[in-house]
């Protein structure tokens, strides 16, 4: 089978390491898998817009409906390269919902802008998915698409990490979270080494993530995090993702307040087990277990004594790695890469 995917690509951001894991494990399964645009498009994976003997386009929206490469024309190749019922849309930000907020957090500024988007996946397809295993809307079918590969595991090996703590990930709606573990930090910074912060927004603000509408979605106290030398470092390529995290003897696993409220799954979720790294969650721990084991429970960052939790994961860092070892195995089995594209697949020719 031959899946054209369509999606608006970042070098440093998004699911660009879930997209190249697609495109290998179609190749190891005798499928074909390809992105819609150019090929002279440098991110790491293979553009074409050839869509002769496309079986199956994929639209994949994160932050917008709109094509990164094409215009009206590219928008009727697409629909007209397969049937409406062998096209797919998946809704990875949530905003294939009516307008809401939760802690601050959104998923569209006005209902028009909800009708608006949810118009544009209905005139799509029919199979409209979402990345939880429990969509708010009755049509939408549960799809956790990212994914967890194998190919990402580094060692747990913790003898020689530059980092006590690193976080891979840029500013959107973030600050809540992270300001909760780096206050557990800063009663016992002494004892704590490097923290890195790595990703758009953290050094300084993007000129236009300045914009009064947005500014309060990307807040962070910069002067704190200088105060208390949390050190904020430039983003990476997306192939970097995993390595960087290695980098740090735990990694916190903070989501947007949006993805909370919806149950979603994303690229972090299944990225940080597979670093040579320790997960700690601020999340809620019914997710948590549902979603990697009740022996992560041990890994949550919960209401207690974060401080000591933080001294214990660096100075036990093996006792906790044995827990990694456990979520990588289940991992492996249940979301790796052929599984998924096996699942979407199946949905395809439902």
């Amino acid at each position: 089978m031959k899946i054209v995917f369509v999606y608006w690509g970042y070098e440093n951001a998004g699911s660009m390491l879930d997209l190249r894991g697609y495109a290998r494990a179609a190749k190891a399964m005798g499928h074909e898998v390809t992105l819609y645009g150019p090929s002279s498009v440098t991110l790491a994976l293979d553009y074409s817009q050839e869509l002769e003997g496309a079986d199956a386009v994929v639209f994949v929206f994160e932050w917008t409906t709109q094509l990164q490469f094409g215009d009206r024309l590219d928008w009727a190749r697409l629909i007209e390269a397969v049937p409406r019922n062998r096209r797919v849309v998946i809704d990875c930000d949530g905003a294939y919902n009516d307008k809401f907020e939760f802690r601050g957090d959104y998923n569209h500024k006005s209902d028009e802008l909800s009708r608006n988007w949810i118009e544009v996946c209905d005139s799509l397809s029919d199979k409209i998915c979402q990345p939880t295993l429990r969509p708010k809307r009755p049509n939408v079918r549960p799809f956790l698409f990212h994914i967890y590969d194998p190919t990402w595991e580094s060692p747990l090996d913790f003898s020689s990490k530059e980092f006590s703590m690193i976080y891979v990930g840029h500013t959107k709606f973030r600050w809540h979270g992270m300001s909760q573990v780096l206050k557990a930090i800063e009663p016992v910074r002494d004892r704590v080494g490097r923290v890195g912060l790595v990703g758009e927004g953290w050094d300084q603000s993007l000129e236009w993530t300045d914009w009064q509408e947005i500014k309060a979605d990307y807040y962070v106290d910069r002067d704190w995090l200088r105060k208390n030398k949390f050190e904020a470092l430039p983003a990476i390529p997306f192939p970097q993702v995993t390595a960087t995290m290695n980098k740090g003897v735990f990694n916190p696993v903070i989501y947007r307040p949006l993805f909370e409220y919806l149950d979603f799954v994303t690229c972090r979720t299944f990225e940080t087990p597979a670093a040579g790294t320790i997960p700690l969650f601020l999340l809620d721990p019914g997710y948590v277990a549902e979603t990697y084991g009740e022996q992560a429970l041990e890994l949550m960052l919960g209401e207690g004594d974060r401080p000591a939790k933080i001294l214990d994961v660096l100075a036990r860092p093996d006792h906790y790695a044995a827990i990694v070892q456990g979520i990588r195995a289940d991992f492996a089995k249940q979301h790796a890469p052929e599984a998924r594209l096996k699942r979407l697949i199946e949905i395809i020719e439902e």
